[in-house]
């Protein structure tokens, strides 16, 4: 995997981590067995060095993870649009790693995250919803393998 072209742009570690648990939502990409890439805006959670995400049992998505594990994950932070420059502003941070769906306890794990962060004053009333629709629902886990930031 090349590094990082313009490492002038680069953010500490520390820092890409920071913005990828405070960031909406992310972009995650897969390809397809024929070569063909697929990106697709989802929301995630981290927890202990990982990304966790959930979508439906069946899907593109789904079906390129099976064929090709190997993914990346991108959130985009602080963009501002700066005209006069013919420019950006923004902050990036891309992760690297393979996608993997998990089961039982770990599954349980990944949509409380989910929860924590996105329904958190609502919490107990989404544990009942994600209960509900727990053999609906998958949750797959990216463990970070590598994870660039940069910023304009």
């Amino acid at each position: 995997m090349k590094e990082l072209r313009r490492k002038e742009r680069a953010i500490p570690d520390e820092d890409a981590m920071a913005m990828l648990n405070e960031a909406e939502y992310g972009v995650l990409s897969t390809v397809d067995e024929k070569g063909k890439p697929y990106g697709v805006p989802l929301n995630f959670c981290v927890i202990d060095h990982c990304v966790y995400f959930h979508c439906a049992v069946e899907g593109h998505k789904i079906d390129n993870i099976r064929n090709n594990a190997s993914v990346s994950f991108c959130v985009v932070g602080n963009a501002e649009i700066a005209p006069e420059k013919f420019s950006t502003k923004y902050a990036s941070v891309i992760v690297f790693g393979e996608a993997e769906e998990v089961f039982a306890a770990e599954k349980q794990t990944g949509l409380e995250g989910l929860l924590r962060k996105y329904s958190a004053e609502f919490f107990d009333s989404g544990l009942k919803y994600i209960e509900g629709l727990r053999e609906k629902t998958s949750v797959f886990r990216i463990r970070i393998e590598k994870l660039t930031g940069k910023a304009n």
